[in-house]
């Protein structure tokens, strides 16, 4: 035998009475002596139905009723201990027993085996009070081996999933908390241990587990590892608290939540369409007072020849002299005539609720034809145009009445920008790239520009720098829309006090509404273009 490995003691217990069979009890029953370095083997007592000896025929020990038997080298027993009193017996086993036997007295015994029962009973209070403050606090507490065996659990947990402690002690913790017979997976459920040992700390999570009724619970869960000397887990403590109730709860807030936005989004909608045609209208009747003044003029002008062919054929006779001069002023009056037929048109198709209907048409025309519509307002506020509109781009698709109201808002803006400075010089340009098939429009003018804390805002909706009644903040935002819509992107330059610019970027072909709008919105300062 090494000397790490001693030899195990072998004890006999002389005396069968009361006290031999509460230290069987002890030592035998409640404590197995797996593991001590020492077992009782066997019992004497001339009485065959002493208590002691009867318990321990029962637990298979060697019984005798004469200890002498124990002093045989066969049984190799190496202590005896004296469980009654009498000193005569003690002194005749010393006296007789071999050399290598040692004995401890009725005394001293009683002696350790008081102390024992001392520090039993301050143990068993301490589990208690323990098990008492466990049970007391409202948290689930459990304690689990690295084997994942579950050892210990407080009354909260047992009583919120329902379970007895039979049910829970010694099983596995997926079998009680995920009702099945292996381990958790990673790809089903990230377990906490794991995380935990992974991590070297605590690991908390909320996980989903079911209990004793099979219904789903919310479980906050939170993880701390004991470590052993030697860095590997000795148990893990699981503190963990149901919030089912708080989860479910959150869950009904946000629907009602989702509920509400969805009602508030629908009313928002609901305005934005009815500021929309207000905007709409208040453009649209300061378009009419100015065509009014484009009108003006070239009636005038007719009901001048009107009256002057009149007069003639009142004063003179009519000669050839005479129809050639009528030819002429029908030939003027058929003009201005056109003219005003054409600012007409030019209004209705600019007041018509207009519908993202894509055909092809020319942007440069387009762009004359609003400008023409403009240019009385122009006019009135001194606003000059210069044109660079290349010859050669092609016909583009897209919804001309809609990019017709962009570029009212647009010319609207940088001449209102300009009038406040006695007039200014608006410069439009348009340029195509056949790759990747795009046509760029600016629109600069030299107006009282943009202060860049505005720059940000200058799209959204309802934003507006002008007083109440001459916009709602909805142009700026209609034209980005348009032009998202037909997937091209707006970008606006300003310098406060040197004007400001905007520049579209159409595709030749706009998308069809079906498809996922590309485009959007940026701003810049002092940088070039790119």
């Amino acid at each position: 035998m090494t000397k790490n490995n001693p030899p195990q003691i072998q004890i006999a217990l002389i005396g069968g009475g009361n006290l031999c069979k509460e230290v069987l009890e002890k030592t035998v029953l409640e404590s197995p002596q797996d593991g001590i370095n020492a077992r009782i083997k066997a019992v004497a007592d001339p009485d065959p139905l002493s208590p002691g000896l009867v318990l321990a025929k029962r637990l298979g020990l060697l019984t005798v009723n004469d200890y002498r038997k124990f002093y045989s080298p066969e049984l190799d027993i190496d202590l005896l201990i004296l469980l009654t009193p009498e000193k005569s017996l003690l002194k005749e086993i010393l006296a007789t027993k071999p050399s290598h036997i040692r004995v401890l007295s009725y005394n001293v015994f009683c002696l350790f085996w008081e102390t024992l029962h001392v520090e039993e009973r301050k143990l068993r209070e301490k589990t208690e009070e323990l098990e008492t403050i466990l049970n007391g606090i409202q948290d689930f507490i459990l304690v689990i081996t690295p084997e994942r065996t579950i050892l210990n659990a407080n009354k909260a947990f047992l009583d919120a999933m329902g379970y007895k402690r039979q049910e829970v002690i010694g099983k596995k913790c997926h079998e009680v908390f995920q009702k099945v017979d292996y381990p958790c997976r990673q790809e089903d459920i990230i377990c906490p241990l794991n995380e935990a040992i992974r991590n070297k700390r605590p690991s908390q999570q909320v996980l989903t587990r079911i209990d004793h009724k099979g219904r789903t619970k919310y479980i906050e869960v939170t993880i701390f590892p004991i470590w052993e000397n030697k860095g590997k887990v000795l148990k893990f403590i699981e503190v963990s608290r149901d919030i089912t109730n708080r989860k479910e709860e959150e869950e009904k807030i946000t629907k009602r939540l989702e509920q509400m936005v969805e009602k508030r989004t629908k009313q928002l909608e609901e305005t934005h369409a009815k500021l929309l045609h207000k905007d709409k209208m208040a453009s649209l009747g300061k378009l009419a007072a100015s065509v009014v003044h484009e009108i003006n003029n070239p009636i005038a002008g007719i009901l001048n020849l009107i009256m002057l062919i009149q007069r003639i054929t009142k004063e003179d006779s009519l000669n050839q002299n005479t129809f050639a001069k009528f030819r002429e002023y029908l030939n003027l009056m058929e003009t201005e005539t056109r003219r005003v037929s054409r600012i007409v048109s030019n209004l209705l198709a600019f007041s018509r609720e207009s519908k993202f209907n894509l055909k092809p048409f020319d942007l440069n025309k387009l762009i004359e034809k609003t400008l023409l519509l403009n240019s009385n307002l122009m006019k009135i506020n001194r606003v000059t145009v210069e044109k660079m509109l290349a010859p050669a781009i092609p016909q583009m698709v897209g919804s001309e009445d809609q990019l017709q109201q962009v570029f009212m808002n647009l010319i609207s803006n940088a001449v209102e920008a300009m009038a406040s400075k006695n007039g200014g010089v608006l410069r439009i340009k348009t340029e195509f790239s056949p790759q990747p098939d795009q046509i760029r429009i600016e629109f600069e003018d030299t107006g009282i520009g943009i202060p860049p804390q505005n720059l940000s805002k200058l799209f959204e909706p309802f934003f507006t720098t002008k007083k109440k009644g001459k916009g709602v903040g909805l142009g700026l935002s209609l034209a980005y829309g348009i032009v998202q819509e037909h997937g091209g992107s707006i970008e606006v330059r300003s310098e406060p006090g040197k004007g400001a610019t905007f520049r579209l970027v159409l595709p030749l072909r706009a998308p069809s509404p079906k498809h996922p709008k590309n485009g959007g919105v940026h701003e810049w300062y002092k940088d070039s273009y790119r």
